[in-house]
């Protein structure tokens, strides 16, 4: 079924599909070349609410299954799992010739996506997600013990809580309103439906663990380094310590990606979007629209 809402004067399309036997429900805004953007972990398509309005071509954010006002089935939500049913939802919306754009495990299932239906891409744009399997001195030190940990934590649904609310507290540098954290929270008052939460840190490629998680990133880094004809847009930031991609990490995509091109938005948290909307749709734009003719955003 599909909802249409309207949202002060711009059309923001909300339908929701059926995927699997579940939902997914999407932004939809716009026309043109379809943009796809993709959150990661805690987050949802809220996440993209003050970067979709200023971004040129059709903008489709969906929420993650088990996440937002995507449907919560009784899976295990590991990495095929959210795998399996973004391919639905592409296959379900009928989305070709996409530009990816994703952030955290949005863009990890992003490149993913991208190697296994590399006919269906236009270009890929990324920030603060998993790039590589990664060592310990590629992972921010202070995040370290605590994923390290969550690896053999049996399912508890305070711990996915307690993750939750360390998220929101630490990865947005200018602060979340009140109201923007309870968006956020929604999806997982119900115990049962924080499985998502502590899955995802589960899968963290870290140290060789663990290995079907680490055996899909490299699958990937292989169409990374060899898709000369995908554009590709790197964006990073400074100051939070919370940042996963660091020098290090900007020094590989540099060195390995293929037709990467690089912009740094400034000081902001891990959830980017919340801290420098502005600069990230302004690159988004720029990039796009010297490939595509979609730069600027789309009035009503």
């Amino acid at each position: 079924m599909t909802n249409v809402s309207l949202a002060n004067d711009l059309e923001v399309r909300m339908p929701t599909v059926d995927v699997l036997g579940s939902t997914m429900h999407f932004e939809d805004q716009g026309g043109g070349a379809p943009h796809v953007f993709l959150h990661g972990n805690p987050a949802s398509s809220h996440l993209w609410r003050k970067v979709l309005p200023l971004v040129g071509g059709r903008r489709l954010a969906p929420d993650l299954i088990g996440m937002g006002r995507s449907g919560k089935p009784d899976i295990a939500y590991g990495y095929d799992d959210h795998a399996r049913y973004l391919d639905a939802w592409f296959d379900a919306v009928g989305l070709d010739e996409v530009v990816l754009v994703g952030i955290d495990w949005g863009g990890s299932l992003a490149f993913d996506w991208a190697a296994r239906n590399p006919g269906r891409v236009r270009g890929v744009a990324f920030m603060e997600t998993i790039l590589k399997p990664m060592s310990r001195a590629e992972f921010p030190e202070a995040a370290w013990d605590r994923f390290q940990a969550l690896k053999d934590a049996a399912f508890d649904a305070d711990l996915a809580l307690g993750f939750l609310e360390q998220a929101l507290a630490h990865t947005v540098l200018t602060g979340l309103s009140a109201a923007d954290a309870d968006v956020y929270r929604e999806p997982f008052l119900a115990p049962e439906s924080r499985r998502p939460l502590l899955e995802w840190p589960r899968a963290m490629p870290l140290d060789g663990r663990p290995a079907e998680v680490v055996a899909r990133v490299e699958e990937y880094d292989e169409w990374l380094m060899k898709s000369t004809d995908v554009p590709k847009l790197l964006l990073t930031f400074d100051t939070s310590p919370t940042l996963m991609v660091r020098e290090v990490l900007t020094k590989w995509c540099v060195d390995t990606v293929a037709s990467l091109e690089h912009v740094h938005c400034g000081p902001a948290g891990h959830l980017a979007p919340e801290d420098q909307p502005e600069a990230i749709a302004a690159a988004i734009n720029d990039w796009s629209g010297r490939y595509w003719g979609n730069g600027g955003p789309d009035r009503a």
